[in-house]
């Protein structure tokens, strides 16, 4: 039986001619590689602007002729060259025109936006001699707009037994009345994780312009190492801290089957990338490991509460949970003692606030003592080693110590894989350094 992989190319590496020389490169160099998830093009420089842009700049310009055609035309001069600086024999003036008519008839944003997508995969799948599989004709979402798993499944696994190799936009798919829906998060990588899943393959490759996940904030800190094996749940706990990793909305369908996901560069084909699994107990060096990464995130607000033997006044924690649900209040932290608790939550939120939180905070709990402070950041130490491993606590605070940072939370999780400290916005990066110097500097 043949291996199969799914290979995901974000906009990066379809932004023009040369990259998509490189994508074809790479995936022609392996005959497993048979279906390819494409993105539309991104920044070929710091100040370009990525084609879905463009095309959500058209919508928004529907009854200003002027400007629309104006933006229409980067949109498909764009398109054009890639077409002529891969010397292809291929013409998308029937397509620019479907689509001009099709957005000035208000065929939705979403329409819009995915047809970055569209246009890509036709010109990728015609440079690579792959078949071209329209996103909207495989995945689908019901009337509500969720993804609709079920039916996807059934559609799409009957298509691919007609198509051996193929290129499939991302971002999209088709509602019940043949309208384009677009995924809100992680949208050509949602799709990606789809067709792995429903062809069950081996791998699913993501690339991408980094090689791999590294362990913390290069803006941060100098020169951190890519993560080379790290587990589903810990990337749960890094993305959810901010770091710059794939969101797990946008991998649930390969999380769901089990099946690895490897991250790499377009730019440097060789590095190996950081693999995403359900179990490390199969790599060896990855178990050894008692950190994975680190991340964290600024912006956060601490409400202080304390009463005495709040412990035992039966529903206390609900109704303090009761007043921030009625202020659209997500909490994220929730730290206590006997007589204390404290509220963390992102200072945001509080612009959902109607009257004074702690005005009706006071009147629901009635405390000694009721404090709020703002200007926190959460930062997590995050390694499913720690659970093994004596001394790792230990090991955070002496580090945090030596930065003469004062911690001002701590909380870690039941399952022992993070530590989350919370420090003052002003502190955010030196605890970072100092913890990346403790855990991953050379010694």
């Amino acid at each position: 039986m043949q291996h199969v992989k799914v290979v995901k190319f974000g906009g990066s590496s379809l932004a023009d001619a040369d990259q998509f020389q490189k994508v074809a490169n790479i995936v022609l160099s392996d005959p497993e590689r048979r279906y390819v998830v494409a993105s539309a093009p991104g920044k070929r420089f710091p100040e370009d602007e990525k084609v879905t842009d463009l095309f959500y700049a058209c919508y928004k310009a529907i009854g200003n002729e002027e400007a629309f055609e104006q933006i229409f035309k980067k949109i498909t001069d764009r398109y054009d060259g890639i077409i002529e600086g891969l010397g292809l024999d291929l013409s998308l003036k029937a397509e620019y025109e479907a689509i001009r008519y099709a957005i000035k008839s208000k065929a939705g944003r979403d329409y819009a936006a995915s047809r970055g997508e569209y246009l890509n995969s036709i010109i990728l799948a015609k440079y690579l001699g792959y078949d071209f599989i329209n996103a909207a004709d495989v995945i689908f979402f019901d009337e509500s707009g969720k993804y609709d798993a079920v039916t996807t499944e059934e559609t799409f696994s009957q298509c691919l037994k007609y198509h051996e190799r193929a290129v499939i936009p991302g971002f999209y798919g088709s509602m019940p009345n043949d309208t384009i829906k677009t995924f809100s998060r992680g949208g050509s990588d949602v799709t990606g994780a789809i067709v792995a899943g429903v062809v069950r393959a081996e791998i699913y490759e993501n690339w991408t312009d980094v090689s791999g996940f590294l362990v913390a904030d290069p803006r941060i800190v100098k020169d951190p190492p890519a993560i080379q094996v790290i587990s589903y749940r810990e990337l749960r706990e890094l993305s959810y801290m901010g770091a710059g990793v794939l969101h797990e909305d946008s991998i649930f369908p390969v999380r769901k089957a089990h099946i690895p996901i490897n991250i790499r560069n377009t730019n440097r084909p060789n590095d190996p990338g950081t693999f995403i699994v359900s179990d490390k107990s199969k790599y060896p060096d990855a178990e050894k490991t008692v950190v994975t990464g680190i991340a964290g995130k600024k912006g956060f607000s601490i409400i202080n509460i304390e009463k005495d033997s709040m412990n035992n006044e039966v529903g206390f924690g609900r109704r303090v949970l009761t007043v921030l649900e009625e202020n659209n209040i997500s909490f994220e932290h929730l730290p206590s003692g006997i007589d204390t608790m404290s509220v963390v939550f992102p200072t945001a939120a509080l612009d959902n606030c109607k009257n004074d939180l702690l005005e009706e905070m006071k009147k629901e709990v009635e405390p000694d003592f009721i404090e709020m402070h703002h200007g926190y950041a959460l930062i997590a130490v995050v390694g499913s080693g720690m659970v093994k491993a004596k001394g790792t606590a230990a090991k955070v605070f002496e580090a945090i110590h030596k930065m003469g940072v004062n911690v001002k939370m701590i909380d870690q999780g039941s399952d022992e894989m993070n530590i989350i400290i919370g420090v003052e916005d002003s502190d955010f990066e030196s605890t970072i350094c100092g913890l990346f110097e403790a855990f991953f500097a050379k010694k």
